[in-house]
């Protein structure tokens, strides 16, 4: 491992003598207006690339699994405003599978959002299509370019889904949401593994979140909360809540994410892998808990540096058939890196070390093919959300 280390240190020396080549070229500019040199007059049409590529060094329990070059997160994205009351935003990840045969919106789950929003007064509006599910959570709520390696809670969570989003503004620091959307993209039976018979399909499988976003101490303190209900199936509900908390001082910013989820239904997915979802269908009665914090110090205008933590855990609430009630698996994560930004844009060049740890308890173990293990990667790669027009 120590040799890839090196190499990757060589690599980002290059990197950095040319991104600091290319600093006087800083510009907020789009792509079009450095090329014509014409600047855009309206907000009508606004178009980007989303991009996260790195070369990653791979490694299982200290072992080296495999080194490759990795596009990540590639998404297009097209946004802007039609006149004072309407809006409109499509993204869309370009490596993603692009069928929609079977889904209930009749929409591609590469399709993130795709819509239009509604002003209808100063205070109040609303969006409607397709779109990010309004939970809580500060990293939740970031652009996908920009994370590393998300936690296991939202990993295997569905957070692009069709509906409509109300918002209202209280002041210029707290925000309310109501949203309603559909609680799945596909069809009932390829999102739930459904063993039981007894088990029915809803006949109103929606997600209800209720997302309250304030600021206080003049930004210092932000918090993004939120707390939902969704109905899986005939008298069985899933409660998901999530508390993000974020602090900046200066050149310094942390947030903390409570993330908490009772699924009556599993949803996650980790626990029904381990009782054998093949055997019983989904598990019943699943529970799941995530923390995850992150500080980052920005010691230079161009360089950030940051480090990274999770702590979750999966777990039964109650006993199920061959299963006691209790915790099953914890993970952790600890992820620290260095950020190069050459220019004005968010334009930023990164080396990485992201580490999992997954530990399962004596009656996962019980079960006889689940053992403890670690992976290690550290990767050298780039972000950017390139404005072309």
């Amino acid at each position: 491992m120590k040799k890839y280390i090196i190499l990757l240190g060589i690599l980002l020396s290059m990197t950095g003598v040319k991104a600091q080549q290319d600093s006087d070229m800083s510009s907020s500019k789009s792509l079009f207006e450095e090329v014509t040199n014409l600047k855009k007059k309206t907000d009508k049409f606004n178009f980007y690339l989303n991009m996260n590529a790195s070369f990653d060094n791979q490694f299982v329990d200290g072992s080296h699994e495999m080194s490759k070059f990795n596009m990540r997160q590639f998404r297009i994205e097209a946004k802007g405003k039609v006149n004072d009351w309407l809006s409109y935003r499509w993204r869309q990840r370009l490596n993603r599978p692009n069928n929609s045969s079977g889904n209930i919106d009749n929409m591609p789950t590469s399709i993130d959002i795709a819509g239009i929003g509604v002003k209808l007064t100063d205070e109040f509006s609303m969006f409607i299509g397709k779109q990010c599910a309004a939970y809580g959570g500060i990293e939740f709520d970031l652009n996908p370019i920009e994370i590393y390696e998300y936690s296991d809670m939202i990993e295997n969570m569905s957070n692009f889904l069709t509906g409509v989003n109300f918002a209202y503004n209280l002041n210029d620091s707290h925000q309310l949401q109501l949203q309603v959307l559909n609680g799945m993209n596909g069809s009932f039976a390829s999102t739930y593994n459904v063993g039981d018979t007894h088990i029915i399909q809803s006949k109103t499988p929606f997600v209800y979140t209720l997302n309250w976003n304030g600021s206080f101490l003049d930004n210092a303190f932000k918090t993004r909360w939120s707390a939902s209900i969704m109905n899986e199936a005939k008298s069985k509900n899933m409660y998901y809540y999530a508390l993000g908390n974020e602090f900046t001082q200066g050149n310094f910013n942390m947030f903390f994410d409570f993330m908490y989820s009772n699924e009556q239904l599993d949803r996650n997915g980790i626990m029904s892998s381990i009782t054998n979802s093949g055997r019983y269908g989904n598990a019943v009665d699943a529970e799941y808990l995530s923390l995850v914090t992150k500080l980052n110090y920005r010691f230079n205008p161009k360089w950030n540096i940051f480090v990274e933590g999770m702590y979750e855990t999966a777990s039964l609430k109650k006993d199920l058939i061959g299963f006691s009630k209790g915790k099953y698996r914890t993970s952790y994560g600890y992820f620290a890196g260095l950020e190069y930004y050459p220019m004005e844009s968010n334009l930023h060049f990164f080396l990485t070390y992201v580490g999992r740890s997954y530990q399962y308890t004596d009656r996962a173990k019980s079960l006889g093919s689940y053992n403890n293990y670690n992976t290690d990667r550290v990767s050298l790669g780039f972000i950017y959300q390139l404005q072309m027009f």
